[in-house]
């Protein structure tokens, strides 16, 4: 797999620790992009708060800022709940997750579509946090889940030995691809994994990620080129996915979105997102 992998991996060099938690910057941030989509619309909000290259899935990886530039401006309200942030040692890389609610009317529209998000966060020159990928799934129940949280073990890893994420990943897709996706997660997925489908609320924890996937028998095989990035203890990767039925069949495509940690020298699938074509 390492010779079908283009991996970029970039390496943030370790810099000084902000004054303030860097989990609550992420927040602050959400916070304000939440308040910039209120009063300017969602085209503009978008715009402001994605970096330049920053990715969206409609339904497969597009440039979000063209995106939102050639879309007519939209009277939607979109509204939305962080409820799980996680940011890497160096403070360079974090990612957030949360309820949203997405009204095609407005604000009062009785009509409400619910939906899980999960959104990868890069840190710029001047400090401030842009989104670089932003992904997420639709449910029809609403999750009013308010508090927001953070790992016990945020910050702590520097990887000091600059270990990378590739290879693990690079043992998950082949490992996916050959032994079936539960043996791939039973082999990289953390105990405190979350794990965003389509249809469904979040699954939240290893036990109740792999009973999700036990009854999976499909074959699954993931695009040859990929983008990597890493900052210190935390990696992200992102791409497409064809999954098949035992005759060779094509029963599903999608996207992807995993975020892995490193933990105790190992580097492990933290968040795990898969979106499929419709």
């Amino acid at each position: 797999m390492n010779k079908i992998i283009l991996s970029v991996f970039v390496l943030f060099a370790v810099s000084n620790l902000f004054a303030q938690n860097p989990a609550q910057k992420i927040y602050d941030t959400e916070r304000e992009f939440e308040k910039a989509v209120a009063e300017k619309g969602i085209n503009a909000g978008f715009i402001e708060f994605l970096t330049p290259d920053g990715i969206l899935f409609e339904p497969n990886a597009t440039n979000g800022c063209e995106f939102w530039r050639n879309r007519p401006p939209s009277p939607a309200s979109l509204t939305w709940n962080p409820t799980f942030i996680d940011v890497s040692s160096n403070g360079a890389l974090a990612y957030s997750t949360g309820n949203g609610v997405y009204r095609p009317k407005g604000k009062d529209d009785a009509q409400a579509f619910y939906s899980e998000y999960a959104t990868v966060w890069m840190r710029q020159p001047d400090g401030s946090y842009r989104a670089a990928v932003d992904i997420g799934i639709s449910h029809p129940e609403p999750n009013n889940e308010t508090k927001w949280t953070s790992p016990a073990d945020l910050g702590k890893e520097l990887n000091e030995k600059k270990i990378s994420a590739a290879d693990a990943s690079t043992g998950f897709f082949e490992t996916a691809t050959a032994r079936g996706l539960e043996t791939a997660y039973k082999a990289y997925l953390a105990d405190d994994v979350r794990m965003l489908r389509d249809g469904q609320m979040p699954i939240v924890g290893r036990a109740n990620a792999l009973a999700a996937v036990k009854n999976d028998r499909g074959k699954w095989f993931f695009a040859k080129r990929s983008f990597f990035v890493g900052a210190a203890d935390l990696a992200y990767i992102t791409n497409t996915y064809t999954v098949t039925d035992k005759k060779g069949n094509t029963t599903g495509t999608g996207n992807f979105l995993l975020v892995w940690k490193l933990r105790d020298g190992r580097w492990q699938i933290v968040l795990d997102v898969f979106t499929a074509n419709k």
